[in-house]
């Protein structure tokens, strides 16, 4: 943006222009949420274009406008802000940013907002970092923050006002913690010559060779290791400074620290060796140095989980074919007897299945579960995993534990697609599980209309049971399906079919107060007045599970208010000993016997 107020003009009379339009842009800071047009004249300083949104669009001067007000450098603009905006800490990031002394000084001495030395750092505004020591005589501070510039002189002076070379500030660091977080490689130097405590800790338990791991810090690493710095000390989470390097993927700091005797097997207090983390990271040239170095690569954590498996999770291919190539067990199984390729099919990444299955993986292996990952493909709706799995010989019908095949929890989850795909291929859509029950039992179990209509077209039983009796109506009813149920009435499902207690659909909605299902069951002929084994109609049910508006729906279309169950009691009986007091008074209203 360039001040350009003639060709802004222009842009703003544009048809479609958009007054509160945002730019969401990588050039600028924090940019997730989007700047506005008046936020972006701020930044870029053109006050021009700024003042024809104020008058003509009355846009909103924002907390960000006065922000950025002060990296766009126009004073006529920071002037308009601070009539609407109060300065806060973002405004003195921005001063120390724009390298502007008098922005600085203004916020510390009008607002008193603190300089930030860190920020003095970062951006390498010295003169800002001086003034803060001037203004505040903060030996103990600035002679932490110090080190960010890397300029050794200084330190003599802040040494000879008598700055503690130990000295701790904000979550316990030290100069020497500070120099290694920036590589200020010299100032480190000075820093140990001067009888800085090399393993010193802070609060988190890291040393400063932690810090220079985990920010790249290779010379001040070597630094730091030449004098002394424990290489497999660890912090409060059990990571030693080669954990930290292969998180970041710092791979010359990887080295550095392998050269100088890093246990490279360590483990943290998760159990994580730096292979698992080279792994989850998909840091493949690290994992091949580790490797070349002695790295254990079946090792376990405390999961029971190895390399491969986080790789495998984060779909990491490149990093799994390199743990491969070098003797990774493709089978090994974690805790819950989970292979790589059962993570492979749960996280759907087929490119990483593939190579496990090129590799010799088991495809039909099983966990602590009974489940084979293409249990896990299908569960996660993975299609193109479970082709794959099947192109290269899936058991289709292979059951878990608790007798489900993939058809089954495809079921489950209405899984349509997949579903489609297991049948193309040959899975028996009448399969039962241990509870006697098929696929079609568990679509209408969670309301799966599409996928009871695949099944149901592909030649499922409607009126297969359970080992309860059940129909896939009696279960669409009991929970309400009633979209399903009207599916399996069209398809042919026996309306009045009972289970092994004598309950109809038309009992299985009444007990669950599926009053929309047993609307459908009605005006599809069910019968009301059924009686299950113990002489129980399904009024006789809403009565002593409360389900008032289930009552009224039966009465209205006839059901018999005073039958009598077995023992000779009335719906109005099962009410009144059940507390149902809202069943009570709607049965009253219709005529019950007392």
């Amino acid at each position: 943006m360039y001040n350009d107020k003639e060709r802004f003009i222009s842009f703003t009379e544009q048809e479609g222009f958009d007054k509160n339009q945002r730019l969401n842009s990588k050039l600028y800071p924090d940019y997730y949420s989007g700047y506005s047009l008046l936020e972006l004249c701020c930044y870029h300083g053109a006050v021009d274009c700024f003042k024809l949104l104020r008058t003509k669009f009355k846009s909103e001067i924002t907390q960000k406008c006065l922000q950025f007000s002060f990296l766009g450098g126009n004073s006529e603009i920071m002037s308009e802000c601070l009539k609407y905006q109060k300065p806060d800490e973002k405004c003195m990031k921005c001063a120390i940013i724009s390298h502007n002394i008098d922005f600085v000084t203004f916020l510390m001495n009008e607002y008193n907002i603190e300089i930030d030395l860190q920020y003095c750092g970062m951006y390498n505004n010295l003169e800002s970092f001086l003034v803060y020591f001037d203004q505040t005589n903060d030996i103990s501070k600035c002679f932490v923050y110090l080190s960010i510039f890397n300029i050794p002189s200084l330190f003599e002076y802040f040494l000879s006002r008598g700055a503690n070379i130990n000295e701790k500030f904000k979550y316990g660091k030290t100069a020497l913690h500070i120099a290694a977080m920036f590589n200020s490689k010299e100032t480190a130097e000075f820093l140990i010559s001067h009888d800085a405590n090399i393993n010193e800790k802070i609060e988190d338990r890291k040393t400063s060779l932690h810090i220079a791991a985990l920010n790249n810090s290779k010379e001040t690493a070597e630094v730091l290791i030449s004098h002394g710095a424990n290489i497999n000390e660890k912090d409060k989470y059990g990571k030693t400074a080669l954990h930290y390097a292969v998180e970041n993927n710092c791979k010359e700091t990887a080295e550095v620290l392998i050269s100088h005797g890093a246990n490279i097997n360590e483990k943290d207090d998760d159990g994580y060796t730096a292979l698992h983390i080279a792994a989850w990271y998909n840091s493949k040239e690290t994992a091949e140095v580790l490797i070349s170095h002695g790295a254990n690569i079946n090792e376990k954590d405390k999961y029971g989980k190895t390399a491969l498996h986080y790789a495998v999770e984060n779909n990491c291919k490149e990093t799994a074919e390199v743990l491969i190539s070098h003797g990774a067990n493709i089978n090994e199984k974690d805790d819950d007897g989970y292979t790589a390729l059962h993570i492979a099919a749960w996280y759907n990444s087929k490119e990483t299945a593939e190579v496990l299955i090129s590799h010799g993986a088991n495809i039909n292996e099983k966990d602590k579960y009974g489940k084979t990952a293409l249990h896990y493909a299908v569960e996660n709706n993975c299609k193109e995993t479970a082709e794959v799995l099947i192109s290269h010989g899936a058991n289709i019908n292979e059951k878990d534990d608790d007798g489900y095949t993939a058809l089954h929890i495809a079921a489950w989850y209405n899984s349509k697609e997949t579903a489609e795909v297991l049948i193309s291929h040959g899975a028996n859509i009448n399969e039962k599980d241990k509870y006697g029950k098929t696929s079609l039992h568990y679509a209408a179990q969670n309301c799966s209309k599409e996928t009871a209509e695949v099944l149901i077209s592909h030649g499922a039983n409607i009126n297969e049971k359970t080992q309860d009796g059940e129909t896939a109506l009696h279960i669409a009813a009991l929970n309400n399906n009633n979209e399903t149920a009207e599916v399996l009435i069209s398809h042919g499902a026996n309306i009045n079919e009972k289970d092994k207690y004598g309950k109809t659909s038309l009992h299985y909605a009444a007990q669950n107060c599926s009053k929309e299902t047993a609307e459908v069951l009605i005006s599809h002929g069910a019968n009301i007045n059924e009686k299950t084994q113990d002489g129980e109609t399904a009024l006789h049910i809403a009565a002593l599970n409360n389900n008032n508006e289930t009552a009224e729906v039966l009465i209205s279309h006839g059901a018999n208010i005073n039958e009598k169950d077995n023992n000779g009691q009335t719906s109005l009986q099962y009410a009144v000993e059940n507390k149902c007091k809202e069943t009570v008074e709607v049965l009253i209203s219709h005529g019950a016997k007392k």
